[in-house]
This record gives structure tokens, sequence and C-alpha cells, in this order.
């Protein structure tokens, strides 16, 4: 059997997450951030997904997705029904789950070719 290494056609992705750190291409980041296929904003202001606020979603919103996923850490946690609002009023789908799911998710949906864009709660 051949095994060939496979390139996403998109400039990041996710090798990993947990609680703590996330594994960004070759990158270890330790502090929240979001991504998209082709962005990666680092330092997200976030710390917690319970009580995140409609407006700590605009950078997200920024990129145009059409499903934002909220990596909340080690454990599901979800955000307060407004900020939900906020992207379901768009027309934007929100699914919030650990870490470690949303980068599995992301992967899938980026190789999809799907404008998904995530943000990861990362706490030291």
């Amino acid at each position: 059997m051949q095994l060939n290494l496979e390139r996403p056609d998109y400039d990041f992705f996710l090798r990993g997450a947990d609680g703590a750190s996330a594994l960004v291409n070759e990158r270890r980041l330790e502090r929240s951030f979001i991504l998209s296929p082709r962005t990666l904003v680092e330092n997200w202001p976030v710390t917690d997904v319970t009580t995140l606020a409609p407006e700590d979603l605009q950078p997200l919103l920024e990129l145009e997705p059409e499903l934002v996923l909220l990596g909340s850490g080690a454990t599901q946690a979800f955000p307060p029904p407004a900020t939900m609002a906020a992207c379901l009023s768009r027309g934007i789908g929100l699914e919030s789950m650990t870490n470690a799911a949303a980068a599995r998710t992301f992967n899938v949906l980026a190789s999809e070719g799907r404008r998904v864009v995530a943000g990861f709660v990362l706490r030291a």
C-alpha cells in the first residue's frame, strides 16, 4: 500500500487542541484565538464562553462565516442566549463544543470548502 501526504488546500489547519493550548499548522498557541481556513487572529481577548458578549463575536463575523464554531475549552460550555442570537439573527449557525471537538469539526468543514470560522478559548 502506498501512502501519500495530502496537504490541505487552505492555509491554516489544526493538529490538535485542548483547554490550554492548540497546535495550528506547526505553531503552538496558548492564548484564545480565531481561525478560518485562510486567517489566524491571535490573542482574542475572550477567557470564558459563558460570559461571551455579542460584541466579542465581531472579529469572527467580519470573516463572513456560514458557521461559527466555539471551542469552549476542555469542557463544553455555552454562550448566553443574546450571543447566540447575534449569529442566528444573521443566518449564521453557531455551535459550541470542547476545543478538541471543535478542532476536528473545523478541519472537516474546512476540507469541504465550507465558510467556517472558529473561536477557541484557551486558559493557561
